[in-house]
């Protein structure tokens, strides 16, 4: 036997027991995936131990903590890599409100990151906000100790407190002033006139117009009328203003309360009824700076240790709910994925690399300072799989036609999983802008340098009803929200595709993934 035959044959056997290794691996995820599938516990835990996971509290340092434990205890590498920081922390605490009068009943609302809670159990009657300075001053006196509806609409954020905003007051006031002095002279004329052909001018708005005037007065604190479910976010402009710290906090809670009840309650102020509403709001702060970290967990390559398949989600949550749609449907799904392959004796030829980034909700800053950590990795992605959309399941993939045969040949296992979800591999009709800023989610800061992000389509096809607009940033975004075996599905589905993208015998092309 010649020594470059002996040499083939060993190659030849080598390649087979890969081959036969990997297939075994496959079969294994896809047991794990029927039989023993965590996703839903990990989901628990991330939400329901420790809640939404703002960036700045403990909960989400406790989930970072834990994700790092949960993946060191499976054999994978795992480093907490410092990202940024915020100038105060928040914790929330629970909270509570209710009407007190002969119709009276329990209050349904919310209140934004990062804004007051109340000094305990505080009780007071309610007025309706000055229009003009003549307003503000017949009925400053009343104001100490009184809860205020102030006008506009929810939006999620809190009483915008910044420079600018107050400029916008001074000019609106100034023009109300305007409006009161021609109001005088129509009702005047009216008068002598004894009709009413000159009709009264309306007042120009601006949620909390007299907001500092009305805080030194002795406000208990601002309630806003919000659509259901209540969305509530943070003061995002103060802290990207850098006027946020912990000398400067608010200290009048900013409540934002079901529209419905917010209309029952205008009424009875605007008709002068005696009633109280009392609150108790336990929001707290951390001295800053705060800072936190993406949870990088890895299972390096076999072969080519220095090119990468990365599968992420974002850690962070707005804590007005829990966290478990967004971002609990990437992380949950991301880490029992880590799990199967961890467990199932798999080799990636690749290094698989899982990402649990911080800060999305405050401008995708744990992704971008990943990003600027490591420039060197860049071009040596194969492929992010960036999950950030809801629980629905995996249905298909599409992807320019350079990696339209790995991707079936990659995919094909996924149909044993369970033979009644479909799924469907297709090819991209033209390749996709590459994008010039960040967009909506983290997968777009890899976009920008190139890096393929492509991802699986998704459908309730099943017909649960979901609906991720009652979801996105409000009060529902719970644990109770997920469909169960969507999850699991997903769960095995990016580690079977995570997996072959890692072994293939080539690193997958990117002809075709941008415009050039």
């Amino acid at each position: 036997m010649n020594k470059y035959f002996q040499l083939s044959l060993l190659c030849f056997c080598a390649s087979a027991f890969s081959l036969c290794a990997q297939d075994k691996a496959i079969d294994e995820i896809i047991r794990m995936g029927q039989t023993d599938n965590r996703v839903m516990h990990h989901l628990d835990i991330l939400t329901n131990r420790f809640g939404g996971r703002l960036v700045g509290s403990g909960a989400f340092e406790d989930a970072a903590q834990w994700m790092s434990r949960e993946f060191k205890s499976w054999g994978l590498n795992v480093t907490l890599e410092e990202a940024g920081s915020v100038p105060v922390g928040f914790n929330r605490g629970a909270w509570f409100g209710r009407m007190l009068s002969d119709n009276g009943m329990i209050l349904h609302f919310a209140t934004p990151s990062f804004t007051s809670g109340t000094k305990g159990l505080q009780r007071g009657h309610v007025l309706i906000e000055p229009k003009t300075q003549e307003e503000f001053d017949r009925m400053k006196g009343a104001l100490n100790g009184a809860w205020v509806l102030i006008s506009g609409k929810n939006d999620g954020f809190p009483i915008d407190r910044t420079i600018k905003a107050n400029s916008i007051r001074v000019a609106i006031k100034t023009e109300n002033e305007i409006i009161a002095k021609e109001n005088r002279e129509r009702m005047r004329r009216n008068r002598e006139n004894r009709e009413n052909n000159d009709t009264i001018l309306s007042y120009k708005e601006f949620p909390a117009l007299f907001y500092k005037e009305m805080c030194n007065a002795g406000v208990l604190g601002f309630i806003q009328s919000s659509t259901v479910p209540i969305r509530a976010l943070y003061d995002r402009k103060m802290m990207d203003a850098g006027m946020l710290d912990f000398d400067n906090l608010p200290e009048q809670p900013d409540i934002k309360l079901d529209e419905h009840q917010f209309a029952v309650i205008e009424q009875m102020a605007k008709e002068r009824r005696e009633f109280l509403l009392e609150f108790d709001i336990r929001n707290h702060f951390r001295i800053g700076p705060v800072y936190y970290h993406n949870v990088v967990a890895s299972i390096k390559g076999s072969q080519y240790p220095n090119e990468y398949v990365i599968v992420s989600g974002h850690l962070d949550a707005y804590d007005v709910g829990t966290g478990g749609i967004d971002c609990g449907t990437g992380i949950g799904p991301m880490m029992e994925a880590a799990r199967m392959i961890a467990l199932s004796g798999a080799q990636p030829k690749r290094t698989l690399i899982f990402v649990a980034f911080a800060a999305e909700e405050f401008g995708l800053l744990g992704a971008k300072a990943f990003a600027k950590m490591h420039p060197d990795m860049l071009p040596e992605i194969s492929n992010l799989f960036n999950r950030d959309g809801g629980p629905l399941p995996p249905v298909g993939i599409t992807v320019p036609p350079a990696m339209y045969d790995d991707f079936v040949k990659i995919c094909e296992p996924i149909k044993r999983i369970r033979p009644d979800y479909p799924f469907e591999v297709k090819k991209q009709e033209k390749p996709s802008p590459r994008p010039k800023v960040a967009g909506s989610h983290d997968g777009t800061v890899f976009a920008m340098e190139g890096v393929p992000i492509f991802n699986f389509t998704t459908e309730d096809f099943k017909g649960y009803n979901f609906n991720y607009g009652e979801i996105w940033h409000t009060e529902r975004d719970v644990y109770t929200k997920n469909i169960p075996e969507y999850q699991e599905h997903t769960a095995t589905c990016i580690a079977i595709t995570a997996l072959g993208v890692a072994n293939l015998d080539r690193q997958l092309s990117r002809e075709g993934a941008y415009e050039e």
